[in-house]
């Protein structure tokens, strides 16, 4: 298969300080494992064996770090527990714990590295080894890139395995026989003679045993869990509506917040009158934050509605001010000044091209789009003399403790975070600035619960959206193949503007410009993927996938029209070109479940498309009807391999909730901006699919990757450039920008 041939001077100073970072610290340091946070304050008769397990008289809680925005890791992470500990679902209680270093994750720091995920080479392999053992070293504990099961997989069922152990070894020195005699089954330890003892009774025992280090995990033939369907821990409560999100807390005491700060991102608050909001029903105070004002009340609504009321003269936007200033810096950006990277430089490309009498040539744009999670972002901030107390949800445990830390003049560790369930996220829960307003509220109240909740409005104002894009390629087709393929993408850099905001300065080339195009292993005789950094632009974040549903867009559309342009067939096309076994099964499983046979005419058509991300690769085949009224979708197939499907029915679920979510942004969704601040305020204007427009999805998770690899993400991708390939074939109209909805209507 192809691989990349170059390596940039930040890919090399990376790989050159991580495994510097293993041989100094690797030896040692890497591999000692941290202290069990759970012992501290273990009252008398209860046990923990490792910073996951912890174990009373009364019961069994399973701690579950990575944050939950409703993709249901903390059901997947106490399986991978309980798989192990011999736990049947409902023998325990969960927790997300405290922050700790103890929770560090590994899996993070897989997309830092300058290989194609494909690549598992021994040189690729060290430095992802040494990279994870940095974020070890670093203590950095957080949910996001799809990275929870990689990190929880094979840690999580080692914690069971020696919680299981351990437990054998108390009972046996309570009862005198042999631990080789002792089995586990259901949440106890069995004798010989059919004699349990709950984990829960032995608590006490096994408070005063050393934890079994040297342990066998389950052959994945005797898994009870794993790979089988299982209901989810947070079910019942989400089904019922009794499950209690950030935004329902309450703490004695507390009062209500709203903000208003400047909706030109960063801009300056000049003046402001808050007499009206003042003589409002259950307004109490009106205090100045930075960047904006903070309305006290008795309830959130009058909060809320005194802030509207509250007539404010603010600055001028840091940045461009106007939509269409934005497509031109991006525009601009191809030359050679804002070279980010050549990130696939294979063949000889431009050769190829300039010697073509015949050159395919398209352009292609993505927008903006917001976050736009159901639960508005919310939390409670109680400041006191010695500590603080933060509840939320919130993904990066440890940068919030210390971005609050910075406001009140506390230690990171005097922030104690109470983390809770987010009611959707998609990269929302990664940033801090509604945790920076609700903090700089509560410094000016001390001792008093502040809850902060946004409106609808000022989260839509506030949002720092998924970045813009545009792409441009070039390509050659020859004898019915496709021959070159050169593919330009111009956007801002998400990780720059992201990290920038607390602190951290990312230097060298942003992998995100080009994730979702440079990353996907076809074996292009002549292809060359680059990335342009654009200046200027409107903060941005990380959007659920990053980079990869804009540039996968770009680069699966071209591509299809190069195939199209060869007279080949779309699928079979992608097949011959896929230089990777695992990913040519994927195409191969998606068009055998689609009955994929070419062209179908009568106003139908089906597009394919592949992308990988987060190290899955992903197909999907969409089916759509071109109808007097507009385009029907009627149909989704989708196949990736995962390495390891932990629970079915959740991975099917995820799958499908990411289609349509992948579909109904690149239909209906984008953000503009006018005089600095974005046009678009709630939902009627940034609309998801509907109900009515959601087509049957048809699912398959294949298990044939050496790792296992996480699925919140990596089905958003090929969602746009799936719809608007089947669009071409059904009508012969080739969409290049999203949303769809501006060239074609959809019923």
């Amino acid at each position: 298969m192809s691989r990349l041939r170059t390596i940039t001077r930040r890919g090399f100073l990376i790989g050159s300080a991580a495994i510097a970072g293993g041989v100094a610290f690797g030896v040692y340091s890497a591999r000692t494992p941290y202290a069990n946070p759970l012992l501290d304050g273990l009252a008398e008769g209860e046990a923990s064996f490792n910073p996951w397990v912890l174990i009373r008289a009364d019961g069994i809680t399973l701690i579950t770090p990575h944050a939950d925005k409703g993709q249901g890791v903390t059901s997947a992470q106490a399986v991978l527990i309980a798989e192990e500990m011999d736990l049947e679902m409902g023998q325990f209680d969960v927790s997300f714990g405290a922050p700790d270093p103890a929770y560090y994750n590994t899996a993070l720091t897989s997309e830092a590295v300058p290989f194609m995920p494909t690549n598992e080479s021994w040189g690729a392999e060290t430095v992802r080894d040494a990279l994870g053992g940095v974020a070890k070293l670093l203590g950095m504990q957080g949910t996001g890139g799809s990275s929870a099961m990689p990190d929880s997989f094979d840690k999580l069922r080692r914690a069971g395995a020696i919680a299981r152990e351990t437990l054998k070894l108390a009972a046996a020195k309570e009862t005198g026989v042999a631990v080789e005699d002792l089995r586990t089954e259901s949440g106890a330890v069995v004798l010989p003679d059919g004699t349990r003892l709950d984990y829960a009774a032995l608590a006490s025992a096994a408070a005063g045993v050393d934890p079994v280090q040297d342990v066998t995990l389950r052959d994945p033939a005797e898994w009870r869990l794993i790979g089988k369907p299982t209901q989810r821990v947070d079910i019942v409560a989400k089904s019922t509506g009794t499950m209690t999100y950030g935004i329902d807390l309450k703490v004695d005491g507390m009062v209500h917040a709203a903000v208003r700060t400047n909706p030109r991102q960063g801009g300056a608050l000049l003046s402001y009158d808050d007499s009206a909001a003042r003589a409002m029903r259950g307004v109490s105070d009106v205090l100045e934050i930075p960047g904006g004002i903070a309305v006290i009340a008795d309830n959130t609504w009058r909060a809320i509605r005194a802030a509207e009321a509250v007539e404010v003269d603010w600055g001028p936007a840091p940045y461009l001010a106007e939509q269409d200033d934005h497509w031109t810096a991006l525009a601009d950006a191809f030359n050679d000044d804002q070279l980010d990277k050549t990130w696939r430089d294979e063949g000889d490309t431009s050769a190829t091209i300039v010697a073509a009498t015949d050159v395919v040539q398209a352009e292609y744009r993505s927008p903006y789009v917001a976050h736009a999670p159901l639960e508005p972002l919310n939390a409670i901030v109680r400041v006191n003399d010695d500590s603080t107390d933060v509840w939320t949800g919130h993904q990066m445990p440890q940068i919030l403790q210390r971005q609050v830390a910075a406001i009140t003049g506390q230690a990171p560790d005097q922030i104690r975070f109470h983390n809770q369930f987010i009611g959707g996220s998609f990269g929302h829960r990664l940033e801090l600035e509604y945790l920076k307003h609700a903090t700089a509220i509560a410094v000016q109240m001390p001792g008093i619960p502040v809850k902060l909740t946004y409106s609808r409005e000022e989260d839509f104002a506030h949002d720092y959206p998924r970045h813009p894009a545009i792409g441009r390629g070039r390509g050659v087709v020859a004898n019915g193949r496709v021959e070159a393929m050169e593919v330009d993408i111009a956007a801002p850099s998400v990780m720059a503007s992201q990290m920038g905001r607390i602190g951290m300065n990312i230097p060298g080339p942003d992998s995100q410009i080009t994730s979702g195009a440079w990353n996907n292993p076809y074996d292009i005789p002549n292809l060359r993927v680059r990335g342009f950094r654009a200046e200027g632009l409107a903060p941005v974040s990380s959007w659920r996938a990053v980079g990869a549903p804009g540039a996968g867009f770009i680069f699966d559309s071209f591509l299809d029209e190069l195939i199209h342009a060869a007279g080949a067939d779309p699928l079979d096309e992608r097949i011959r070109l896929m230089g990777h076994e695992a990913s040519r099964k994927v195409l191969e499983t998606v068009g055998e479940m689609a009955s994929w046979s070419g062209p179908l005419g009568n106003g139908k058509g089906r597009g394919v498309a592949f992308v990988e991300s987060f190290g899955v690769p992903f197909a999907q085949i969409i089916e759509v009807t071109a109808t007097d009224r507009g385009i029907r979708i009627d149909d989704v197939w989708a196949a990736c391999d995962v390495g390891t499907v932990v629970d079915p029915v959740n991975f099917e679920g995820l799958v499908q909730g990411g289609i349509v979510f992948g579909l109904g942004h690149a239909i209906n969704c984008e953000i503009t901006y006018v005089d600095g601040m974005a046009q678009q305020q709630n939902y009627y204007d940034h609309e998801a699919m509907r109900i009515w427009q959601a087509p049957r999805i048809h699912v398959r998770g294949l298990e044939n990757g050496t790792k296992v690899r996480g699925i919140g993400e990596p089905m958003v991708p090929p969602a746009a450039p799936a719809l608007a390939n089947a669009i071409f074939a059904a009508t012969g109209q080739r969409i290049r920008e999203m949303p769809f909805n501006k060239h074609i209507d959809f019923v």
